[in-house]
């Protein structure tokens, strides 16, 4: 009896377990399936907001500690302005040449001295001085043997003893030896030679007045256009009027013409202030700035320098509208400009603007982010002050 009854407890605690087995597993079977029906969206997004930064609320009672200034109305030409160097005018470069090849003996003149026309630079000793002189000799020689010629063979004309065929080729042999005796001499004046005091050593003089900017031979160093070497020996610069060249973005192109006129200023003598025109506007632009080249002529009153760096401001003849405030009412804060504007219930709303130039009433133009007539705090600083203690 023992036996019968343990053997049906433990039947009947095992019919418990597979009951508990299978209640388990059609939880988990049902819980699947729910998750499978589910939509997958993921839960909302939580929205905080946050309040304007650039919003400043004053206690009522402090209002009267800022007041308010209206921006006024201005018009005035758009200005441009780009950055330049001196150069020289090439219409009035000029380089110096020796004609006559051979090797410098002696230097007269150094590099950036001034020199007026005529003046000597240089002597050259050339062997190309006894091949000219031989050849004016010898064309001398041979007009004057032509000449003899000629007189005789119109004697004889005269006197019939020969055709007119004859004198005719002597005349002829005349004028081709006077030819030739005259390009003899061009060719003694063209290297520098005095037919008359010949030397083998011939002086090169200054065609024009300048500054000498460039130089290309030493003492004993070659000269000439068919000897080894730069074949310029100096180059003379009239620096009594110079050119600006300056580098002008692409799209700022249309404000500028040629005739324009230009206001130079000078990064040496910021208290100079000169005034150019436009004499071109180049066609090429710079593929990798986006730049092209305008160039100004300026006359030099002895202080513009070739390669200083100047600032060119052009201004258009179509006038613009700008705001003008107090210059206490732009606050300058991490490399921009700011201005409060009254936001109504005691509040400034801090507004980024683009100052202009400081005019000299006291005011500064604003380009951009303000409107005339609209109201801005008189004075910023004292505001932005208060709010940061």
């Amino acid at each position: 009896m023992m036996r019968q009854r343990i053997l049906k407890q433990a039947m009947k605690n095992s019919t418990f377990g597979i009951l508990a087995l299978l209640l388990a597993a059609g939880i988990s079977l049902t819980a699947c399936k729910k998750q499978e029906t589910g939509d997958g969206a993921p839960p909302p997004a939580e929205v905080t907001h946050v309040s304007d930064m650039n919003l400043i609320s004053v206690d009522a009672d402090k209002m009267s500690q800022f007041p308010l200034a209206s921006a006024e109305k201005l018009e005035e030409a758009s200005q441009l302005s780009a950055t330049g160097s001196v150069n020289p005018d090439i219409s009035r470069t000029v380089p110096v040449i020796s004609l006559a090849n051979g090797r410098v003996v002696d230097i007269k003149v150094r590099l950036d001295d001034f020199v007026k026309k005529g003046q000597l630079l240089m002597k050259v000793q050339s062997p190309d001085v006894s091949s000219a002189f031989d050849a004016y000799l010898k064309a001398v020689n041979d007009e004057q043997l032509a000449n003899k010629a000629y007189l005789r063979a119109k004697d004889l004309l005269e006197h019939g003893a020969i055709s007119q065929a004859m004198y005719e080729q002597a005349e002829d042999s005349e004028k081709d030896a006077k030819a030739d005796l005259t390009a003899a001499e061009e060719q003694l004046k063209v290297i520098g030679v005095d037919k008359d005091h010949p030397s083998p050593v011939v002086n090169v003089y200054a065609p024009v007045s300048g500054v000498i900017i460039t130089q290309n031979v030493t003492q004993a160093g070659a000269a000439g256009v068919s000897l080894s070497g730069s074949s310029t020996a100096f180059v003379i610069a009239d620096l009594s009027q110079v050119w600006i060249l300056c580098d002008v973005y692409e799209n700022d192109l249309p404000k500028v013409h040629v005739g324009q006129s230009a206001q130079i200023h000078i990064n040496a003598y910021p208290d100079k202030v000169l005034t150019g025109r436009i004499s071109d506007v180049g066609p090429v632009l710079d593929p990798s700035i986006r730049t092209a080249k305008v160039r100004i002529e300026v006359p030099n009153p002895g202080i513009l320098k070739i390669g200083m760096f100047v600032t060119a401001t052009f201004e258009s003849k179509a006038k613009q509208t700008y705001a003008a405030v107090p210059a206490d009412a732009v606050l300058h804060l991490h490399d921009r400009d700011w201005v409060f504007l009254p936001a109504g219930s005691n509040q400034f709303k801090r507004t980024e603007v683009r100052g202009g130039k400081v005019l000299s009433d006291g005011k500064q133009e604003i380009l951009s982010g303000l409107a005339p007539g609209q109201q801005v705090v008189a004075n910023a600083l004292s505001l932005e002050s208060t709010v940061s203690q």
